[in-house]
């Protein structure tokens, strides 16, 4: 079975869940008119870069606030990945939520943290693959790329896709995405990232959230647009594009 996966560049408010919520929500939308089977959003999407308010907004499993996102992954069967601090005692983890069209929720905690972030935050333990139809993905977030045995192990456990939802500015583009664009090549994966289309935190995204295949770039969106990267495979070869939302 063919599918089609997408990326979403968004812009977060700080602390604002239910207006980033709304804007998730539209993105899943537009990405379901394209047939778009498993959409993945940018590091802690759901509340904006903001480690000081993690703690008091972290999310767990059976969260509320999760519940939109049950019903729109049920509603366009499309299994939808938003970024999320995850509850955790002492600290919360940054993690992402993964909900299937069945309404089943499973979460990834970013395993390899920014220095800085341990004040914040504890770090995960454990890789996260899914399978949608006969498609393997792997979940990363910022950090867990700029680390080659993350995604080596990632590969040694199936993967035919790794994506990851970040948060890069000008500074770290070139050596990150270089990073991406040769596990493309080194382990055959697909490879995506979502990164943010406007300032969060403290932080100045660049955008440019792409897609790579067996070493090449196939799509990249712009640095400041909300935009869906959206990569299809047709047998084995992948083809991508960006649509602005």
């Amino acid at each position: 079975m063919d599918i089609k996966l997408a990326v979403a560049q968004i812009s977060s408010l700080k602390g604002d869940i239910q207006a980033n919520t709304e804007l998730h929500l539209h993105a899943i939308s537009q990405a379901a008119g394209q047939g778009v089977s498993y959409l993945v959003f940018p590091e802690l999407s759901l509340t904006g870069y903001e480690p000081e308010l993690a703690g008091e907004l972290a999310f767990k499993l059976d969260d509320q606030r999760l519940q939109l996102f049950v019903e729109a992954a049920s509603k366009h069967q499309m299994t939808i990945v938003v970024g999320a601090p995850i509850f955790g005692e002492p600290l919360p983890a940054i993690g992402c939520f993964i909900i299937s069209p069945s309404g089943e929720i499973k979460s990834y905690r970013k395993m390899h943290l920014h220095p800085g972030e341990d004040e914040y935050f504890a770090s995960g333990r454990e890789h996260h693959l899914v399978k949608i139809g006969n498609t393997t993905i792997a979940n990363a977030i910022c950090a867990d790329t700029g680390n080659v045995s993350h995604a080596e192990f990632c590969a040694e456990l199936g993967a035919d896709v790794y994506v990851a939802g970040v948060l890069i500015t000008a500074g770290g583009y070139s050596v990150d995405t270089a990073l991406l664009r040769d596990y493309s090549k080194k382990h055959h994966m697909l490879v995506a990232m979502a990164n943010y289309s406007r300032p969060t935190g403290k932080w100045l995204p660049i955008g440019k959230s792409a897609v790579w295949w067996e070493g090449e770039l196939l799509a990249v969106a712009g640095e400041t647009e909300n935009a869906l990267v959206i990569a299809e495979r047709h047998d084995k070869n992948w083809s991508a594009s960006v649509m602005s939302i």
